[in-house]
């Protein structure tokens, strides 16, 4: 017998039981239609990595295009090699903000709204960036690089949501038995988004013949994509039309029962982050991962041209071959970080040495560009040392899974992006003054001893030994005899 609301408007979705049907809304029509819970889909979660994947594409799109208008943006508004540093790292300044508070309203709102705020915030200052220049010389004391301040500031805050949410989502869509790889496929949009931004931004200047275009269409393609991505998701499988129950069974397995979230807030409150060692470290870890890629994605492009000399025809290729191993080893290093768990069943190894032995190769590649000066070799080790560095992208995200308690995912992952992204900041700012100071091998020195620091940091950390919960001591009342 079907049992649903008379009150069709009223309906709410809850998790489904096998074997029953239950309504869903056609998302066209409005028509109500049954859809047997038993025959629904069993591998809809890789949709939605799919569609996760698209919007942080574009996203990574959005603030690298900045890079590929570098000639064109300094020869307009007379800006210098450390202006211009600074101009690339005002997005970090928003964005590792953005990352905090995005972590903690997944927690509280679910991550579909936040999907849906950042997404429309970051589009618009995308859109808004092509006049960030001329706002600051008519607003801002005229100054341009001031305007462009105010604005990367604001679209970093936009967009700093994203991995937080990209983690709190995987955490409630993967199953237990693939997390790694999972959320590989969510941190595949870094290399991808990176090496798509050369030829999409190189295409759409030369398109367009303007780099103010290039922006307003990059923001509207991606508020394109979000459209097409809420309207398939919601925060968890149990409450989707189109999982099934053989699904559902699979994510769900393996998992233990969790205590309610006002009582795993009320345990582990947001500070009790900074009593787990392996949660600092592994920021540490993580930082290192996000300096090298701050550095290539916003350096790479004026680099090439400044000491090669080579052209922007040039560099829709060129700027995409540091980023093309990349692609390949963030799905490898979730497939290999669960490989090593089932075969050795220690996260230690799984996690913490394979993320160390890989920061460890990155290291020797960047101290041997340093000392390069054929454009091919230093191409090549930029590949090599991209790809090892990406290899245990996947890992630095798992660890918060593996360490902290669910209800506090977001949140945590949300503090673990703060602090990391704080190499959104300082990559492009340090890069900036010391290849103007010294020159650019120092660059890439500077960026090994970051790499070199998070190798070590990793060798401390143990995953799965979570942060401190909030001990309560209960006095019983006394009582007259």
């Amino acid at each position: 017998m079907l049992n649903f609301p008379t009150v069709v408007g009223a309906w709410q979705p809850s998790r489904p039981q096998p074997g029953r049907m239950r309504p869903t809304t056609r998302m066209l029509t409005g028509d109500l239609m049954l859809m047997p819970q038993s025959v629904g889909h069993t591998r809809f979660r890789y949709t939605i990595f799919a569609l996760m994947v698209l919007i942080t594409i574009i996203n990574y799109i959005d603030r690298g295009a900045l890079s590929y208008a570098a000639s064109f943006v300094t020869r307009e508004y007379g800006l210098d090699k450390q202006s211009w540093g600074a101009v690339l790292g005002y997005f970090g300044y928003g964005y590792m903000f953005g990352a905090l508070v995005g972590g903690v309203l997944a927690d509280r709102l679910g991550p579909r709204r936040v999907w849906i705020v950042a997404g429309v915030a970051w589009s618009i200052f995308e859109m808004a960036t092509a006049y960030a220049g001329d706002l600051g010389l008519a607003l801002m004391g005229g100054s341009a690089l001031a305007g462009f301040a105010f604005m990367r500031v604001l679209f970093g805050f936009a967009e700093g949501p994203v991995y937080s949410t990209i983690n709190k989502t995987m955490s409630a869509w993967a199953t237990r038995k693939e997390r790694g790889f999972a959320i590989s496929i969510g941190l595949l949009s870094t290399p991808l988004g990176a090496l798509l931004t050369a030829p999409v931004s190189v295409g759409l200047l030369m398109l367009t013949g303007s780099w103010r275009t290039m922006f307003i269409v990059l923001g509207v393609a991606c508020l394109i994509a979000l459209v097409v991505f809420m309207r398939v998701f919601t925060d968890r499988p149990d409450n989707n039309p189109r999982v099934g129950a053989a699904e559902l069974a699979a994510i769900h397995e393996g998992r233990s029962v969790e205590a309610t979230a006002a009582d795993t807030n009320a345990a582990y409150p947001w500070w009790a982050f900074f009593t787990s060692r392996t949660l600092v470290l592994n920021s540490v870890g993580y930082f290192a991962f996000q300096y090298v890629n701050f550095m290539l994605l916003t350096w790479t492009p004026k680099y090439l041209q400044d000491e090669f000399h080579f052209n922007l025809s040039s560099l829709w290729y060129l700027g995409m071959i540091p980023w093309v191993g990349a692609c390949f080893t963030v799905l490898m290093g979730g497939r290999l970080s669960d490989w090593l768990l089932k075969r050795t069943g220690k996260l230690t190894i799984a996690r913490s040495r394979f993320a160390a032995t890989s920061l460890l190769l990155t290291t020797l590649c960047f101290l041997l560009i340093s000392r390069a000066s054929n454009p091919v070799t230093v191409i090549a080790l930029m590949a090599l040392g991209n790809a090892l560095n990406s290899l245990p992208n996947s890992v630095f995200w798992a660890v918060i899974i593996d360490t902290s308690p669910q209800q506090r995912t977001g949140t945590y992952s949300g503090i673990t992006a703060f602090l990391v992204n704080t190499g959104a900041v300082l990559a492009p700012t340090l890069s900036g003054y010391l290849s103007a100071r010294y020159g650019y091998a120092s660059m890439f020195l500077a960026t090994g001893a970051v790499t070199a620091t998070g190798m070590l940091a990793m060798l401390l950390v143990r995953p799965g030994v979570g942060p401190k919960p909030r001990v309560t001591v209960s006095i019983p009342s006394q009582t007259a005899v």
